[in-house]
Parts: C-alpha cells; structure tokens; sequence
C-alpha cells in the first residue's frame, strides 16, 4: 500500500475550471494534505500549463502545482455532475472534463513516473467508464489497484 491518501468527490458541479480548482485547493487546506498557499498555486499553474487531456472516448483534467505547496501526497480524485471545461495541455482548445484528477505532488522526481502510469491506465476505456460510473465508495480502491501497481522500480515512500 502507498502512503498517498486518495479524496473521492462524485456529483458535485462547477461553474467553471476556476471553480473547480479552488474548490480543490480549499477542500485540500481543510483535509490538511497542503499549505495555505496552494489554492493560488494551483490556479496559477493551471493559468500557465493547462492540463485538459482529451482521451478516446472522455476527457480528464490533472491539475497539480509545484511540491512546496504540498504537505503530504495525496490524490483528490473528482467524477463533476456535468463536465467542467478545461483548457487542452496540448492545444490552444478547451475539453470538456468528466474527470478530474488532482496531484499533490510531494516528490517532484516520482511525479513523471505516476504520470505515466496515469497515462497508460488512461488510455484502456473500460478502466475509464469504470472510474466514471463506480459508486463513490469504490472509487478510491479502483483508483490504487490500477494506478498504484506494486513492482520494485514503483515503490517509493509516497505515491508522488
């Protein structure tokens, strides 16, 4: 098991990606998992490096800000009510995002590694309609067994 907590919301909407990202970066401050200078953080990496990322059939969003904002790694992991529009990664466009996914990163060497597993699980779309139409109370276990995968090149003390 991975020392990295993972939030779950489902149902919850959002005007806007602005939004959505302070209600991350407030409910983040309230569990205690970072500093009270992450909210503006976040907002202000997502400003300059949009994350939307349009897969085959959805598209997801993976806020996260530099690891001086974070106290401990966690994952807050949030399945919106209607899709929130949030700017492309690779693209001047936005997309509208089913899910959201937000790192709080405190090992800034393991972030491309969970990035990539992140990616790679992604990208097979039974595992993201199962992370879009789980029950909420399952959706932290079906996150870890699939993001988390214990081999001896992924363990580490936390899981970012």
């Amino acid at each position: 098991m991975h020392n990295c907590e993972v939030f779950v919301k489902t149902g919850i909407s959002f005007a806007d990606h602005h939004e959505a990202l302070m209600h991350i970066g407030e409910r983040m401050v309230q569990e205690g998992v970072v500093e009270t200078t992450y909210p503006q953080a976040l907002v202000n990496r997502e400003a300059e490096f949009p994350t939307g990322i349009q897969l085959e059939h959805h598209a997801v969003a993976i806020p996260h800000c530099e690891a001086t904002h974070a106290r401990c790694p966690a994952i807050y992991l949030i399945r919106p009510e209607t899709a929130v529009e949030f700017f492309q990664a690779d693209d001047d466009g936005t997309i509208p995002a089913s899910l959201i996914i937000a790192l709080i990163v405190t090992h800034p060497a393991e972030q491309l590694k969970l990035l990539r597993q992140l990616f790679s699980q992604l990208q097979d779309p039974v595992f993201c309609e199962s992370l879009l139409t789980a029950p909420e109370e399952q959706l932290s276990a079906l996150f870890k067994s699939r993001i988390f995968i214990s081999s001896p090149e992924k363990r580490s003390e936390g899981c970012i």
